[in-house]
């Protein structure tokens, strides 16, 4: 049995219930990064190259700590998780494609690196060759990857199914490790607001000083992209010229769209990551297609190592006042 470090960002907020059981079903432990801290992020700066965005260099920081209490870090090589866009094109951002070799030159004394190819645009098989090349690294038999590999498929549908009855990433993945089915009551709230941008972004506490927790203390209940499904999404590429080529950006855009469309949302907020130069293509052309659809309350907020607190509250503050008293005002 191998002790398999995650780092809790990234891709963990997204496909972390499929990584879990495929390595628990395969008989090894799975050892999660703690949350993200000021440690964490200022070890990463550190290590990390100095034009990286703050996500890549907070992954810097998970690696570190988990250094030391790990036989493996898992640390895929995201280049495309469908066919999809013009030419079937769409990847993940360059630095997702090259982060096993950037840790690999940045941090010495790793443990070894669980590193596999990840283009399921290949096709419908690809997936099964993945988690097969990870298992025999691994010291799996073939019968144990395939029963490993079907209990990982439903838990992630399952996942995908809390996620779709509007419950957060956090809450989903807390009523899959106890098991339950229904998630703790909802606080009291007069607005719906729609967080769309990169999971690592909008599901990080640390990372954006602790948005969504803002939120709900504020009578806001939050709305994201990862609510969605995939059909949802895609029918808003229909309504634009070209798509872009990045998954998580065109994610981000398909979700903001969407929320633009549904009468209920009083509101949408697009977190951005600074230096992430993907993301400021996915701004800009929110913001147009706000003012274009005459989708007014939009509103933009760019994180990176500095962001406090303080600040992203009082813009928060006021974007929901805002609202509520533009409400008022329609109601006269």
């Amino acid at each position: 049995m191998s002790k398999i470090g995650i780092p809790r960002t990234l891709a963990y907020f997204v496909y972390y219930p499929f990584c879990k059981v495929f390595f628990e079903e395969l008989g090894h432990e799975v050892v999660l990064s703690s949350p993200t801290s000021r440690a964490i992020m200022d070890d990463g700066v550190k290590e990390a190259v100095n034009d990286a965005c703050i996500p890549i260099k907070i992954y810097h920081g998970h690696v570190l700590d988990l250094a030391n209490q790990v036989d493996w870090i898992f640390c895929p090589r995201l280049v495309s998780v469908r066919k999809h866009g013009e030419f079937g094109t769409e990847t993940f951002c360059p630095k997702f494609l090259g982060l096993p070799d950037m840790i690999r030159l940045a941090i010495d004394k790793l443990p070894k690196l669980l590193e596999v190819r990840v283009d399921l645009k290949k096709g419908k098989n690809e997936l099964f060759q993945v988690v097969t090349q990870v298992g025999t690294q691994l010291g799996n038999g073939i019968g144990e990857i395939k029963q490993a590999f079907a209990k990982a498929v439903k838990a992630q549908k399952s996942y995908s199914k809390l996620l779709s009855r509007e419950i957060m990433p956090h809450v989903a993945l807390e009523m899959l490790e106890q098991q339950t089915r229904q998630p703790p009551r909802e606080a009291p709230y007069d607005l719906k607001i729609a967080v769309v941008g990169y999971p690592y972004v909008i599901y990080d506490a640390y990372i954006n000083a602790g948005l969504l927790k803002i939120l709900e203390k504020e009578g806001a209940k939050v709305y994201t992209q990862d609510m969605l499904g995939d059909k949802i999404l895609d029918r808003q590429a229909r309504t634009l010229p070209k798509s872009m080529f990045w998954y998580f950006s065109n994610r981000a855009v398909y979700g903001g769209l969407h929320f633009m469309n549904r009468q209920d949302i009083d509101g949408i907020i697009h977190v951005t990551a600074f230096a992430c130069g993907p993301d400021s293509m996915v701004d800009r052309l929110l913001e147009i297609e706000s003012r274009r659809r005459k989708f007014t309350p939009y509103l933009s907020i760019t994180v990176d190592e500095h962001t406090g607190e303080a600040g992203v509250r009082t813009r928060i503050e006021a974007f929901l006042d805002m609202l509520r008293y533009r409400r008022e005002k329609n109601e006269d």
